[in-house]
């Protein structure tokens, strides 16, 4: 495996998004170092590179990402995988608002506490969240799926139109055309697969717990008489 070091300390989001997709053309990882909560890193990457963040990062990391694999060893800022199309985000930390906003692909797991808008407006993928998430988690989302280990707060799946938010804790109250939905014997299962693969290991009552919050209509927008088809 060939890797490659970069030194984020003296250098701008630019500078250093340009030496990253320079760097991804012969390397197979990439470690920044000193990254100091710079905005967004790895953004637009589309090589199927390993990229390591050895610190926090800002705001949009790895922002329209497509192939390429970013691990976060601490904390990340707002919309972290916006609008990510296909990869991965690994989040060892906490995260700040609209974590995968707008993803049409890939995974984003943030192993503790996130923010609100989790999810909004998402089309495909999968997201993770080991701890809580804030109000409005799913907001207009589109598609895919949310997992959310601990609680979920107000207003959850505003507006949802397709997709689906597995909630293991509390949910504090739902959004306009969500409810809630018992999980099948198989959803578990699957569930448990993914996380185990993510090294998340509950205890099966946990999974017993879980719920999931669905749209009510596919329709929200057009009124009952549309809805039903009139």
């Amino acid at each position: 495996m060939k890797e490659f070091k970069i030194d984020a300390q003296r250098i701008t989001p630019r500078e250093l998004n340009r030496t990253i997709k320079k760097a991804a053309q012969d390397n197979d990882r990439i470690i920044i170092e000193n990254p100091n909560a710079m905005h967004y890193m790895v953004a637009g990457l589309t090589k199927p590179v390993e990229v390591v963040i050895d610190g926090s990062a800002g705001y949009f990391a790895g922002t329209m990402i497509h192939g390429a694999r970013v691990h976060i060893n601490g904390n990340a800022g707002w919309f972290p995988a916006d609008n990510m199309t296909e990869g991965e985000v690994i989040i060892d930390g906490s995260a700040g608002d609209g974590v995968g906003q707008g993803i049409y692909g890939g995974t984003v797991v943030v192993r503790k506490d996130v923010g609100s808008r989790t999810g909004e407006i998402m089309k495909n993928g999968t997201i993770i969240v080991g701890g809580n998430s804030g109000f409005m988690s799913g907001i207009f989302m589109m598609g895919g799926r949310m997992i959310i280990l601990g609680d979920i707060s107000d207003d959850a799946g505003e507006s949802i139109i397709r997709g689906t938010i597995y909630v293991g804790g509390e949910i504090k109250s739902l959004g306009k055309n969500a409810k809630i939905d018992e999980l099948e014997e198989k959803e578990r299962n699957e569930l448990k697969k993914l996380l185990e693969s993510y090294n998340f290991h509950l205890e099966e009552d946990k999974y017993q717990r879980f719920r999931k919050i669905v749209p009510r209509s596919a329709r929200p927008f057009y009124g009952q008489e549309s809805e039903e088809g009139k």
